[in-house]
């Protein structure tokens, strides 16, 4: 069953040098209990997208649907009373999310204020040191710290028990172990995938790295500047990679045992031209454009069962 729709989302800009698509026309399901990851290099639409769901901004058309109700109607009072309690979110930066003048336990005030004003003083602190031990963390050797007396790895577990303490139906990490060391990234994942299995909490995992997406996701999408060019399940997309900016992605992943060598295609240097392409943006780099790819929007095509991919080497017209 679908917790989260996605319907032909679009956010357009305008800038001096034209207007930018951020998003432009994607669609996706997310399905109760499943993490669901969005990948791409920077400047593809993955952080603007996740703003999108958590309605930080407002589409320029299309649907969000939540537990089958476009959210993209909602007021600020529905959304604070109803869809936050619900929707919670980790970003990549955990030092920004905290003041430096106040201890960190400040971080669960708001959750008790919005979401559970009815708890009592005992009860609350029995949930906050049950919320902190369930990622992890000894609650006598964080609480009552200040932020610059932890490590971000600390601070980022924080964030996740604030977020999980209302016990949501869908966690959006946008790039949320971005900052943390290698072994702490894979805790991390362990974590949210954990409270996946235990509390059927579905997670969006927007993320660059394709090997942390890899290793986390149940579905992927990949998108390049604001469209998606590639879709499906997590094992079909990364084993069998259809597009040729996915392929590109995959074969760029350094291997430890050969010494780097340049081999990729440089991205355009006028930023705001792709954006006016009708047809694949993608084409510019793409060693395998045809005409038509410049000229026609390639449609999405399901080429494997649960595969997708807009390109128009698969019949994408």
């Amino acid at each position: 069953m679908s917790l989260l729709e996605v319907r032909d989302l679009k956010i357009y800009y305008r800038t001096p040098m034209g207007p930018v698509k951020a998003v432009d026309g994607v669609s996706f399901d997310v399905r109760e209990g499943e993490v669901f990851g969005i990948a791409g290099e920077s400047g593809s639409g993955k952080t603007t997208f996740g703003k999108l769901i958590l309605r930080l901004l407002t589409p320029t058309s299309g649907k969000i649907l939540f537990e089958g109700e476009d959210i993209t109607g909602f007021g600020k009072k529905r959304l604070k009373t109803d869809y936050y309690r619900k929707v919670q979110a980790v970003f990549q930066d955990p030092f920004a999310s905290f003041n430096p003048l106040h201890e960190v336990d400040r971080a669960f005030d708001l959750v008790f204020s919005s979401f559970l004003p009815e708890v009592g003083a005992e009860e609350r602190e029995e949930m906050i040191n049950e919320a902190l031990r369930n990622v992890g963390l000894n609650p006598a050797e964080v609480r009552g710290k200040y932020p610059h007396q932890l490590s971000g790895g600390q601070l980022q577990r924080i964030l996740i028990a604030r977020a999980l303490l209302v016990k949501p139906k869908l966690l959006i990490a946008d790039e949320a172990v971005l900052m943390l060391d290698a072994s702490t990234r894979i805790d991390v994942l362990n974590l949210l995938g954990d409270f996946r299995d235990r509390y059927g909490t579905s997670v969006l995992f927007v993320t660059h790295d394709l090997a942390l997406g890899y290793y986390i996701s149940d579905s992927t999408i990949i998108m390049y500047r604001g469209t998606t060019v590639e879709m499906g399940d997590t094992e079909r997309v990364f084993h069998n990679p259809l597009h040729p900016y996915t392929q590109m992605l995959l074969e760029s992943v350094p291997d430890i045992n050969v010494k780097w060598e340049f081999k990729g295609i440089e991205p355009e240097k006028e930023e705001g031209a792709v954006y006016s392409i009708q047809g694949c943006r993608y084409a510019p780099r793409c060693p395998k454009a045809r005409d038509v790819c410049f000229k026609v929007r390639p449609k999405l095509v399901e080429v494997e069962r649960n595969h997708w991919v807009a390109c128009h080497l698969y019949g994408g017209e």
